[in-house]
């Protein structure tokens, strides 16, 4: 008899879920998503991701895809405007294999965390900023985009539904990437006739093997990240393939990543194919400008604000490779790799190795950044959000 009460239960509860997408758009009250998997929660307790943490060796959390719980998706045809989305088991996904995505690369993604504080709550960092970078990319790839009130509210929802694979404070972060993508079929080159915003999360630890050790950098003299005029300043998914080769040339080689210099003179520096690089030169912190062929990190913003707080001068302007080899110091930022010391750079022949020091620029920026993301330090910018 209870067994039969529990399969009522979840058929009316599957019933409800699947009749709040059938009627979204109708002139009817709906059940949101979030409001269903509430439902089925508090009816079946088996049901809840949120009584203990998963099981994961927490301590040696490398930065690499565990399958979770839940993901998110929200859908959009062209001439319309994205409408409430839904959390789904974590599965694999069907499209045309004439979508656009698949054929011509018409795709956007984001990187984001959820961290887990000693008092409990849950938080991310900037999720305004990553929604508006996702809406400037859009434009760029003749997209729609959700707007950044749904794109916030979906990134909770992937958060909360997903809690026990948040690690515990210190331990790492839940990656949330979210992704734009053109779905719908096209067999000329021409914008999809549809589109998909989805979500998945993933624990994460340190970004690089070596976790904290200083990051050895080979200056890639060949290969080209972005050009002027191109797409390197938004984060579409084709910028990063064409990287893949001189990563993996100067990984064998002993190298953590690949740094870029400028397309057209290859005198400049650009970015490392992960992250944001900076210099420092007494008190003055440098780091190349967003002109179209980089990347505005959130990071990296974020620690140019922290920069100018602790009163050093930050300059946003071209560096020169030989400049950047005459550097006091050199970091890398990013969502991933955070804040990352630079060891050693190596250009051609030369190899210039940067002295790691207990009072280093980067050491003081990285505490003040994490305590700001902890709650260790008060956050006085607004810049973290609570989810629960």
């Amino acid at each position: 008899m209870m067994m039969n009460k529990s399969i009522c239960l979840r058929s009316l509860i599957s019933t409800v879920r699947s009749s709040a997408c059938l009627i979204k758009n109708g002139n009817h009250q709906f059940l949101t998503s979030q409001a269903a998997f509430s439902l089925q929660e508090a009816i079946d307790p088996a049901y809840s991701v949120d009584h203990e943490l998963a099981d994961v060796d927490w301590d040696n959390l490398g930065f690499g895809l565990t399958q979770t719980d839940y993901m998110y998706s929200m859908n959009c045809s062209d001439g319309n405007e994205f409408v409430k989305g839904k959390l789904d088991p974590y599965g694999n996904i069907e499209m045309s294999p004439c979508a656009a995505v698949l054929n011509y690369g018409q795709g956007l993604f984001e990187g984001m965390k959820a961290l887990r504080r000693e008092d409990g709550r849950l938080v991310l960092f900037r999720p305004d900023q990553n929604a508006l970078r996702m809406k400037m990319g859009a434009e760029r790839m003749c997209m729609p985009s959700p707007s950044v009130d749904q794109f916030i509210d979906a990134v909770k929802q992937t958060a909360l539904a997903n809690k026990r694979w948040i690690p515990p404070p210190g331990k790492g972060s839940l990656y949330i990437r979210p992704l734009l993508l053109g779905t719908g079929p096209t067999l000329g080159v021409t914008p999809a006739p549809e589109y998909t915003f989805l979500i998945y999360a993933s624990p994460v630890g340190c970004y690089f093997k070596a976790r904290m050790a200083p990051l050895n950098l080979y200056v890639e003299d060949k290969y080209d990240r972005a050009s002027p005029g191109g797409a390197g300043g938004v984060k579409a998914i084709t910028n990063y393939a064409p990287a893949l080769k001189p990563m993996m040339a100067a990984k064998s080689r002993g190298f953590s990543d690949v740094l870029y210099l400028d397309s057209a003179e290859k005198k400049n520096i650009e970015e490392v194919s992960s992250c944001n690089i900076f210099m420092v030169k007494g008190t003055v912190v440098s780091t190349p400008a967003t002109r179209g062929t980089i990347l505005p990190g959130i990071t990296r913003k974020s620690i140019i604000d922290i920069a100018r707080d602790f009163g050093y001068k930050v300059e946003e302007r071209s560096i020169a490779i030989d400049e950047l080899l005459e550097a006091d110091e050199v970091f890398c930022t990013g969502t991933a790799v955070v804040v990352a010391s630079v060891g050693s750079i190596t250009s051609k022949d030369r190899r210039v190795e940067y002295r790691a020091r207990i009072d280093s620029v980067s050491k003081k920026l990285m505490s003040t950044f994490l305590g700001i993301q902890s709650g260790r330090i008060e956050d006085r910018k607004g810049w973290m959000v609570e989810i629960n």
